[in-house]
């Protein structure tokens, strides 16, 4: 798939190849994405977490392009036509990694006549999570990511030049903004050395509240500018030990103010890392 700017996947490829010149996508790809229909790829399972609340969180909130709705058999049919794009879940694998781990991820791609999807053209990727992992576990966050991947597209389109940019630099910059926001977390997401506010406070000054997946989901919903949250990638029941993705994007902005990834270990947990704290104190 063209690396288009994909946020995550650039990240590995700055770590495991020490360059993102190979990742460099096509500017007319953003042009003529503006020019399609867009259609969301449903589950077959017509009462799925993703299928209930794409049907209601794209109608709402999705505004850059016509909206339409399909299942997996219509979105084979249609994929090859160029007047579409698509919103469909991918599975995605590094393979330097030394942990064979799937990853969902939340796909924006223009329709193509090529062979595979995963050859279509890509406009913007998130993570979901681990192709394990139920959907329950990101299905909350899904209004405020789509949201994200517009305003994203949309600087892509008037700002050309930051697709070639360092994702890492060009969204980590957005740090200091967050002073004088609350970061929400939900415990679980949490490494074990910080899973307790007495902890997190030795490291990081700012207002910090674990809270659940349902408080998070309201304050997307009553858009929330105090409000920092953190979307959390990792194995969590997993047997499989590998990439820990950490983001923390505004209830209320949909803005990228931090992500960051480690691989699990011993010394490293499943979750918002102390070092994180500190890195984002510094900052801050």
């Amino acid at each position: 798939m063209r690396r288009l700017f994909v946020l995550m996947c650039l990240l590995a490829l700055c770590v495991t190849t020490g360059t993102l010149a190979q990742s460099v996508g096509r500017e007319q790809d953003v042009k003529h994405f503006f020019e399609t229909t867009t259609y969301v790829v449903l589950d077959n399972n017509p009462m799925s977490e993703w299928n209930m609340k794409m049907r209601e969180l794209a109608g709402r909130h999705w505004h850059v392009t016509p909206l339409k709705f399909i299942d997996d058999n219509e979105f084979e049919n249609l994929r090859k036509d160029m007047d579409k794009s698509f919103i469909v879940r991918m599975k995605f694998r590094f393979p330097k990694d030394k942990v064979k781990a799937n990853y969902i991820y939340f796909s924006i791609v223009n329709g193509a006549a090529v062979r595979s999807m995963t050859d279509m053209p890509e406009i913007c990727s998130v993570p979901l999570g681990y192709e394990t992992a139920d959907q329950s576990s990101w299905a909350y966050k899904l209004g405020s990511l789509l949201q994200f991947a517009q305003k994203h597209i949309q600087k892509l389109k008037e700002d050309p030049s930051i697709i070639g940019e360092n994702v890492l630099q060009y969204y980590n910059k957005n740090m200091s903004s967050m002073r004088g926001k609350e970061l929400w977390v939900v415990q679980e997401d949490l490494a074990p050395e910080v899973r307790s506010l007495a902890n997190i406070r030795k490291v990081y000054d700012g207002v910090v509240r674990i809270v659940t997946p349902e408080d998070i989901e309201t304050a997307i919903n009553d858009r929330r500018e105090d409000v920092v949250y953190l979307h959390k990638v990792g194995p969590s029941r997993s047997n499989v030990k590998a990439r820990v993705y950490k983001c923390l994007i505004g209830a209320g902005d949909d803005k990228f103010y931090y992500f960051d990834y480690h691989m699990m270990s011993a010394s490293k947990g499943d979750g918002l890392l102390k070092e994180d704290f500190k890195r984002l104190n510094r900052r801050n």
